[in-house]
């Protein structure tokens, strides 16, 4: 079984905000879904060759994004190993990628929280960026709205993005490693 997490904040004031990049990921990604409500998110869940596969996105604001995600993996019994998170990164360019694991929050409050929760920074991140304007106040930018061109620039990587979630839902962290690696 696996986790994919899709980072963001609930309400329609946050709809295409920086910050929301893993909402409007998990959303690409999985086109038109009957997304359920518990455990302090909505999610979806599929079967991929005979693994159960679930997608959430937290209703809670971003920086106790770790409360939902604690729970889903407690209730279904997931190990960190089995988590993906897609989040936003200040440090890498517009639409820049990059997966992790195994590594320090970076400063960002919804990771914090689910390192806090889960008790371990052991789950696979994918690390969007939405780069930074150091004339505005981060949390100003974070929950700004995604300009036509930031839209353009993410729309162009999608096709990798959903590559990345795809070859870790059915082949695991290393092969959506070994994908990162050659791009």
């Amino acid at each position: 079984m696996k986790l994919v997490v899709g980072l963001g904040n609930p309400g329609r004031e946050y709809q295409n905000t920086r910050h929301n990049i893993g909402f409007i990921v998990l959303d690409n990604y999985l086109g038109k879904v009957d997304w359920k409500e518990k455990m302090d998110a909505l999610y979806y869940s599929e079967m991929i060759n005979g693994e159960q596969i679930i997608y959430i996105k937290p209703q809670t604001f971003m920086n106790l994004s770790g409360i939902a995600v604690n729970k889903f993996a407690k209730y279904y019994k997931i190990l960190a190993s089995d988590i993906l998170v897609i989040q936003d990164d200040l440090d890498l360019e517009v639409g820049k990628f990059k997966i992790k694991r195994n590594s320090s929050s970076g400063g960002h409050n919804g990771i914090k929280s689910i390192i806090n929760e889960l008790g371990t920074d052991e789950f696979a991140r994918l690390k969007i960026g939405i780069g930074k304007d150091k004339n505005i106040p981060t949390m100003d930018y974070v929950l700004g709205k995604l300009s036509k061109n930031e839209k353009e620039n993410l729309n162009s990587n999608m096709d990798s993005f959903n590559n990345i979630i795809k070859l870790f839902t059915i082949e695991g962290i290393n092969k959506a490693l070994e994908y990162n690696n050659k791009k």
